[in-house]
């Protein structure tokens, strides 16, 4: 039974590619902050680590096969390059570093689709295409892409593939995280929508295609999770046929956003935490597309409908009380 080391395990993503790991027959030991915040399926097979990424997690990682590596800040509202560094960049080198020491033979680093270059309807971005504005500017994607960086140059004895996820929906979203688009437009009269949009992917074959790499992808490789790409009002006309419900749809004018983005930049000079920024917003105005022909061809990775995302989170948010 191969063994594997998880971090993040209490995230949406994290609790997804557990449930993955268990259901393939896998020995899984994740690294949690607290073990009552995991809520996902309970296993023989499973065993929650009380712990920091910043211990010496070496008597954790002997006689692991493969690091599976979810856990980051992914806060839009922080001020500093720090802030994100030292979680994103620092720890993951840390632990790379004992997992090297302790003889891992892979590591699995997930990051973010917003390090690679995006594309638009006619030309999707892919693994090759480097990263582009706004998220040059994007404190997290910044560190993001240094860390991966970083793991590419300094492999050695030990195996590195980066997985770059898009924009994940689906159950398990404790917080919620990236569900919180859904709650944007859910039981709303009036929906006020970006003109942009995004790559939208269900988390569980997210999970999946993390699962698939520990024997299927290739060293040195990165693979785009993504399936979807849909404009904002695309993916809101879809929550609402889901929740049966029919709002009024206003598009938010690009130069209104670029003005929140300056009001949000005057904000964080003066050291008050915001999401908003000029960054941040213009990620808002365009469409960041993504082919996943690579994750399809190397990691067979077959793709659930994003209305299947929509309806397993809006269920999950029923089920708990978050609706």
């Amino acid at each position: 039974m191969k063994k594997v080391f998880v971090t993040g395990a209490t995230g949406l993503l994290g609790t997804n590619v557990i449930i993955k790991l268990l259901q393939n027959g896998y020995s899984v030991t994740a690294l949690v902050r607290q073990k009552s915040k995991y809520l996902g399926e309970e296993n023989e097979n499973l065993k929650l680590i009380e712990d920091s990424l910043s211990s010496d997690l070496s008597v954790y990682l002997t006689h692991v096969d493969c690091v599976i590596h979810i856990a980051a800040e992914t806060s839009q509202n922080l001020i500093r390059y720090e802030d994100y560094k030292k979680i994103n960049y620092d720890l993951t080198v840390h632990l790379f570093s004992q997992a090297e020491t302790c003889g891992v033979r892979r590591f699995l680093f997930v990051s973010s689709a917003n390090t690679i270059g995006y594309g638009n309807e006619k030309q999707l971005g892919n693994e090759n295409e480097l990263q582009k504005y706004p998220f040059t500017d994007s404190f997290y994607a910044q560190s993001k892409l240094a860390a991966e960086n970083y793991l590419l140059r300094n492999q050695k004895d030990m195996e590195v593939i980066i997985l770059n996820p898009t924009f994940m929906i689906g159950a398990y979203d404790t917080k919620p995280s990236s569900g919180k688009l859904i709650f944007w437009a859910w039981k709303k009269k009036l929906i006020f929508y970006p003109k942009g949009g995004k790559n939208f992917v269900h988390a569980e074959d997210v999970a999946n295609g993390v699962v698939a790499a520990i024997d299927k992808g290739k060293n040195g490789e990165k693979y785009l999770l993504a399936h979807e790409n849909l404009s904002y009002r695309e993916f809101f006309n879809k929550v609402n046929r889901i929740t049966h419900q029919k709002p009024i749809m206003i598009a938010i004018s690009n130069n209104f956003l670029s003005f929140l983005g300056l009001v949000g930049d005057g904000l964080r000079k003066l050291k008050i935490k915001t999401n908003l920024s000029t960054s941040n917003m213009k990620a808002l105005q365009i469409r960041n597309y993504y082919s996943h022909k690579k994750s399809i061809e190397e990691l067979g990775i077959q793709y659930q409908p994003i209305n299947k995302a929509v309806e397993d989170a809006v269920r999950y948010f029923i089920k708990n009380n978050k609706s």
